[in-house]
């Protein structure tokens, strides 16, 4: 079979569309055929992320993937919070006609997936969610191990720290949360810097970034739906990764009854590091539980 490769950026933005949800402008990508699979980017990156994925996941799914409010090419407004961006993806949701989905969701986006999972569970979503897959991400707060630069932005000081970022400070801090053997390439490192800052996107970081506040206020709505398995769910884990790794994988195997773990030898960002191996992990998954 011929190679893969992923689109860049601006093809990949060439063949996406924007809406306006909850008066919020909203880019998204939409491709293929099947059970409709929503796919929910990190912190500080954009669906674009999904791109290394895209063709084995169009291959047997319908698949969606947004740009979260403030990060991406979606809207960066003034305030953002976890049940917003659920707000936004059930509002997309809606307008694409969608009535079930699968997720896969990363990083922030385990968290945006966990309240989908909770409104899910309390009959709120008014919509079917099959089953959920999760890449690295802080599904519990007491395993994430936050980065400096991460504690810098939730701190008073975050509005100056996130002014003074420069392309440099990123690309080293990325570099810190891949695996050493699987490097994030050039093309991913530009491209992400230049989405991050189009649009004055470095007020939005110390805005973002109190998601992890969130994850300790609202700890066992979003953990409660993962222990009493209300829907099929795993954890593809890259035990790597600095922040969520191998100990969040241990947890989740603590917490979670009969868990489902994948670990793989890389680092944050195991779709990005190798998702060949990724995709073949989501599709085995998703027809066991079919």
């Amino acid at each position: 079979m011929e190679e893969y490769v992923a689109p860049e950026l601006e093809e990949w933005y060439r063949q996406g569309h924007e809406t306006e949800i909850l008066n919020h402008r909203v880019f998204y990508r939409r491709e293929g055929a099947g059970i409709p699979l929503l796919c929910i980017h990190g912190f500080p990156t954009s669906s674009w992320d999904f791109a290394p994925l895209w063709r084995e996941l169009t291959a047997t799914h319908d698949v969606i993937a947004a740009d979260l409010l403030g990060l991406g090419r979606s809207e960066k407004p003034g305030t953002i919070t976890v049940m917003l961006q659920a707000d936004v993806l059930v509002g997309l949701c809606e307008s694409l006609g969608i009535k079930e989905f699968r997720i896969l969701a990363h990083d922030l986006g385990d968290t945006v997936a966990q309240e989908l999972l909770a409104r899910f569970e309390e009959g709120s979503l008014g919509m079917t969610i099959r089953s959920c897959v999760f890449l690295n991400g802080g599904i519990f707060p007491e395993t994430h191990r936050p980065r400096l630069i991460q504690q810098l932005l939730l701190s008073p000081l975050g509005p100056w720290v996130a002014q003074l970022s420069t392309e440099r400070t990123f690309r080293r801090n990325m570099k810190n949360v891949f695996g050493r053997q699987t490097p994030p390439g050039e093309s991913f490192l530009r491209g992400s810097w230049q989405l991050l800052i189009e649009n004055n996107g470095r007020r939005m970081l110390p805005k973002l970034i109190h998601y992890m506040r969130e994850r300790v206020t609202h700890r066992e709505r979003w953990v409660g739906p993962l222990r009493r398995h209300i829907v099929p769910h795993c954890l593809i884990n890259g035990v790597l990764d600095p922040v969520s790794g191998g100990h969040a994988a241990d947890r989740y195997e603590e917490l979670i009854p009969d868990a489902k773990v994948f670990r793989l030898p890389v680092g944050h960002y195991p779709h990005v590091e190798r998702p060949e191996a990724v995709g073949q992990l989501i599709k085995g998954f998703h027809e066991t539980i079919s």
